[in-house]
């Protein structure tokens, strides 16, 4: 190694160079085909016996070529895809610095509590009285939102953040109907720091989108959306904490702004996790946010199925929400699934099938319950020191914009510090790679050129942060130096060298093909 600030090679360094093995395998470094390529084609790895007689009934649609489905044993099988989970990096693998997805670890207790019988087997289509825990448990999961944003109403049946997004923006889209201004309101701001989702949503359910460019500090001037407020916006979508990892200061003239205009305002949540027990959003005039409880509350993205975003509504807009809604009777708690929220006339209906993901609310609660207020406010204050200190630490050789403020939830860099280098943010990602960390977000937000976003969370040990950020320091010592080879050609280590991402996206190949026998390819 000797390269400057890495110190000198010991002797439990990794052998780079060797010579090349028979499998591919290097050691534990294992090759690995696709499940075509390993898998026999004209076998099974199950027995299945001949059926008994029967009456063919499926007439032209009968299969007439073979199934082409590769035959694996069951440790075969076992093998293959426990060998591709060790090319994935995940939050078990090591810091996720990935920037604005809030990538923290999942307590293995919540895993324990999802896992508990009455949660784990329970079905969406048993009757309503077999289920009193789990509508007990969305209860307490719903006061425990509530109290947490100060809002009048949730909806835990949105799958992820862009879907709770959508449920929001509905939400809106219903009162102004409601109002009889549904037709003349047409537009939606949304300023230029915004998650890319934001303005997705908006279009996908007919609005247009009009930018709200950020000022030179980073937030939204309330100059700037008074001017383009008219009767013609039907919301405001803002994210705050921004993306540039600030809190927007001027949120409260800003919603006053929005609300004097008729208008409502939608806060995304996917940055809750900086204000959490800190700031109740209902406070700062929010009508609608959605909450990701994989980003703020700890469960899996994904969590081997939909995710959850639950989303947190106004008085003004608790009549809109969707279907099903957890309603306390003389009888208890029952899902209500043919009228609104509220009792009324049904506003927006069903959103999604069932009632919300059972998994994530559970892991989130029991999240919640572990930590208690003070230690979820203790988690949000841990996140935010955690981002100062890399950006502290790092100020001195990485450019960094608006650093005249103290940042919130993620620590943002520009590319101003490779001029000269002939090196990019994408290299310097691609370096990241070699290091054993999967790389922070890069050219995110847009208004900041050539963007390195880094977001610690509160999981990490001050070791963690301090061996993460001497990574950085060298790669930026060595930028810096000249060393371009070790930029321009990483990931060196990878299971799979670098990508042509371009090509990638645009023309993927998604479909295997089983390759033309030898002789054939000959001729």
């Amino acid at each position: 190694m000797n390269r400057e600030g890495r110190g000198a090679t010991t002797p439990h360094s990794i052998a780079l160079t060797g010579p090349e093995t028979f499998t591919g395998n290097r050691a534990l470094d294992l090759e690995e085909g696709l499940i075509f390529e390993i898998g026999r084609m004209e076998v099974t790895g199950v027995d299945i016996a001949e059926p008994a007689p029967f009456r063919d009934r499926l007439g032209t649609q009968a299969r007439t070529a073979p199934l082409d489905l590769p035959g694996l044993s069951e440790p075969e099988a076992m093998r293959h895809y426990v060998r591709l989970s060790r090319m994935n990096y995940g939050i078990d693998s090591g810091l996720f610095p990935l920037g604005s997805c809030t990538m923290k670890h999942n307590p293995r207790l919540n895993e324990k509590m999802a896992r508990l019988p009455g949660f784990a087997d329970i079905h969406p289509l048993q009757p309503q009285s077999t289920v009193k825990g789990a509508l007990g448990l969305m209860a307490e999961l719903s006061r425990y939102l509530l109290e947490l944003t100060g809002m009048q109403a949730v909806a835990l049946t949105p799958k992820a953040g862009a879907h709770g997004e959508l449920c929001g923006m509905m939400a809106i889209k219903a009162a102004h109907a409601a109002r009889g201004d549904g037709a003349t309101r047409h537009v939606v701001l949304v300023p230029e720091s915004a998650h890319g989702t934001n303005p997705a949503t908006a279009a996908l359910i007919g609005y247009q989108v009009r930018a709200i460019p950020a000022r030179a500090d980073g937030t939204v001037d309330p100059e700037a959306v008074k001017s383009a407020l008219g009767p013609e916006v039907a919301a405001l979508m803002l994210t705050n904490p921004n993306t540039c990892g600030l809190f927007e200061r001027d949120v409260v003239a800003i919603a006053e702004a929005v609300h004097d205009a008729g208008a409502y305002f939608y806060s995304d949540g996917a940055n809750f996790n900086a204000i959490l027990g800190k700031v109740r959003i209902a406070d700062l005039g929010v009508d609608a946010m959605h909450i990701n409880l994989h980003k703020t509350f700890s469960t899996p993205h994904g969590g081997g199925g939909p995710g959850a975003g639950p989303v947190v509504l106004s008085d003004a807009l608790a009549p809109f929400a969707p279907v099903p809604a957890l309603v306390a009777t003389a009888d208890g708690l029952v899902l209500v699934e043919d009228e609104g929220a509220d009792g009324t006339e049904l506003a927006l209906g069903r959103m999604s099938a069932f009632h919300g993901q059972m998994g994530m609310f559970v892991r989130a609660l029991a999240w919640m319950l572990s930590h208690g207020a003070d230690g979820m406010r203790q988690a949000s204050e841990d996140a935010v020191l955690s981002a100062n200190y890399i950006r502290a630490c790092l100020m001195d050789l990485m450019s960094a914009p608006f650093a005249e403020r103290p940042a919130m939830h993620e620590a943002l860099f520009d590319d101003t510090w490779l001029a000269g280098t002939g090196l990019t943010t994408l290299d310097v990602a691609k370096a990241l790679i070699d290091e054993g960390y999967h790389p922070m977000t890069v050219y995110f937000p847009l208004v900041v050129h050539g963007a390195m976003l880094i977001e610690p969370t509160e999981s990490e040990s001050k070791a963690s942060l301090d061996l993460f950020i001497a990574a950085l320091r060298d790669l930026a010592m060595a930028a810096k130096a000249g060393d371009k080879e070790r930029f321009l050609g990483a990931p060196y280590y990878a299971p799979r060298r670098r990508l042509d991402e371009t090509r990638a996206a645009r023309a993927p190949v998604l479909r295997w093909t089983k390759p033309a026998p030898v002789a054939d390819a000959a001729e």
